[in-house]
């Protein structure tokens, strides 16, 4: 009998049921039966094992009791086959702050590494930025036209003009070139008074040909209420109103807006643009106009671009010649308003607008938008389907007495020539040749 209390009492194993019926244990050699049943008796010469605790026996894994000594640590390590690979550990999912779970590493699909296209709540986020990024393009583009639109039509300075003492169809434009020395930027040019040294009429029939088509300034016309005289005198006696009854006594064409530049004007539009390319078949040195030129074209900038359109003494052609060189500026600054790559340069198109309409007056009436339509007009007469030159001339040195020498029009021919351009038949060959 040993001192163990508990050595006669089995100790069940974990997760395992007793035997009924009785235990077996090793005592010495001696066999006790179970059952009734007798035991397998241990050799006399087996080695005895002391107990060295006072536990009970309790069952090895295998269901066999021992001896109640110390236990042995358990290894609970699983001991694979030769050449078979230990299975794969499970994650640990960890509850998140919501009570779920966390995902797994990876992201949804729990494969690892970073996720190949971003969770869908970010792929939202980004095309959220980028229609923010359009919206906001868009309204630019929108907003800055109508902007520049607004600003613009408020630097037009307006003049009483235009009458509607008639009435034609289509749109015409009556340009007029002050020679007003005031800003003109001219030294020692001490001419005083405004006179038009440049008078266009610029005509989009309603359907046809449009034209550009100069008027000498000397021309010889009934000026309402003041008489026979040169056709630019009626500027000075009564301005812009009474240059629009001229010119509308002498064509027969309605005026529907009057535009009036001054030189100082011309050289601020040439410069806004980044100069002109003009072209002249001749040297000239000529000091009134200040224009020293070598045959051929070169580029202008705005000084010598408004030298250009008024030289006239040193012109084979007198004043005929001078409007046949207007018109070349103007088609040539036209050409480069219209320039497709001016609607991506915002301060250039600042810088132009401001130094057009800072020197233009126009009718009463008359808009950014008219001027903008006067552009395409422009265009259009100056192109190859458009005609620009002068109506037909009689007599370059016309002298009726009392006012020295004018430009006496083909009574004939211009009275037809006139009503051509206001519907749009006229062409090349009803010009005045020269």
């Amino acid at each position: 009998m040993t001192d163990d209390p508990f050595a006669d009492e089995p100790r069940r194993a974990p997760g395992r049921r007793p035997r009924t019926g009785g235990s077996r244990a090793r005592d010495g050699g001696s066999a006790r039966p179970v059952n009734g049943s007798p035991q397998r008796e241990t050799p006399a010469d087996a080695p005895q094992v002391r107990r060295t605790s006072a536990r009970p026996p309790s069952f090895a894994p295998g269901g066999q009791p021992h001896d109640g000594g110390a236990r042995p640590p358990v290894d609970r390590t699983r001991v694979m086959p030769a050449g078979q690979a230990p299975p794969p550990a499970r994650p640990v999912h960890r509850p998140t702050s919501g009570g779920g779970q966390a995902p797994p590493p990876g992201g949804p699909g729990g494969t690892g590494g970073p996720p190949s296209g971003g969770s869908p709540r970010r792929r939202r986020v980004a095309r959220r930025r980028v229609l923010t990024v359009l919206a906001v393009l868009l309204i630019l583009a929108l907003a800055w036209p109508v902007g520049l639109l607004i600003w613009a039509n408020g630097q037009i300075t307006h003049v009483a003009a235009t009458n509607d003492d008639l009435s034609t169809e289509g749109t015409t434009y009556l340009l007029a070139g002050s020679d007003s020395r005031d800003n003109s930027g001219l030294t020692g040019d001490t001419t005083g008074g405004e006179r038009t040294d440049t008078i266009i009429l610029l005509t989009a029939p309603p359907s046809g040909t449009a034209s550009l088509i100069s008027i000498p300034r000397d021309t010889f016309v009934d000026i309402p209420g003041f008489g026979p005289n040169k056709i630019n005198a009626a500027y000075a006696y009564g301005g812009p109103e009474l240059l629009v009854d001229s010119v509308q006594s002498l064509t027969g064409i309605e005026v529907d807006h009057y535009v009036e530049i001054g030189m100082g004007g011309v050289a601020d539009v040439v410069d806004a643009v980044g100069g002109v390319e003009l072209c002249l078949d001749y040297d000239v040195d000529d000091a009134d106009s200040d224009l020293v030129w070598d045959a051929g074209c070169h580029m202008a900038d705005g000084d010598t671009a408004l030298a250009f359109a008024r030289m006239r003494k040193a012109d084979p052609l007198g004043d005929i010649g001078r409007t046949q060189r207007q018109q070349q500026v103007i088609s040539a600054v036209s050409d480069a308003v219209v320039e497709p790559s001016l609607a991506v340069r915002p301060a250039d198109q600042v810088q132009l607008i401001d130094a057009g309409l800072g020197a233009l007056l126009v009718s009463e009436g008359t808009g950014i938008i008219d001027l903008g339509q006067m552009a395409l007009a422009f265009r259009s007469a100056t192109g190859s389907d458009g005609v620009r030159g002068t109506p037909p001339v009689a007599d370059l040195n016309y002298r009726p007495g009392g006012v020295g020498s004018t430009v006496l029009l083909d009574p004939d021919l211009a009275p037809a020539f006139f009503e051509a351009v206001a519907d749009g038949t006229v062409t090349e060959g009803d010009l005045q040749e020269y």
